[in-house]
């Protein structure tokens, strides 16, 4: 039996083919799958956070002003010419739902702030 072959024939590198960008869906990057989207009137970068990368820290989420528990996978948007600060940690699903919502969540009086 002879052994497997997991490697593409070409013998060149995958990355360096003619047709490796050829548009074909959201390109892949160090953190996860990153895509631009438009809302407000503005574009915007829109990242998946997979649950194991999301350890250790608690987000609010815009969308329906909920807590995101440490370790659930989630989404991060930001203008595209908007700095660090302007991140936002979304539910996938309040992202989704973000035209069709009010635009001011109101909190309850003994909600906290954070």
């Amino acid at each position: 039996m002879s052994p497997r072959h997991n490697r593409p024939r070409g013998g060149e590198n995958p990355a360096e083919r003619p047709d490796a960008d050829s548009g074909r869906g959201p390109v892949p990057q160090r953190f996860g799958l990153e895509r631009t989207e438009e809302y407000q009137g503005e574009e915007w970068n829109v990242r998946h956070v997979a649950g194991a990368s999301a350890m250790g820290k608690r987000y609010r989420c815009p969308g329906c002003d909920q807590e995101i528990p440490s370790g659930t996978p989630h989404l991060v948007a930001w203008p595209e010419y908007g700095g660090v600060d302007d991140r936002r940690h979304w539910h996938k699903a309040c992202w989704n739902a973000k035209d069709r919502r009010t635009s001011r969540v109101q909190r309850s009086r003994n909600a906290p702030k954070y």
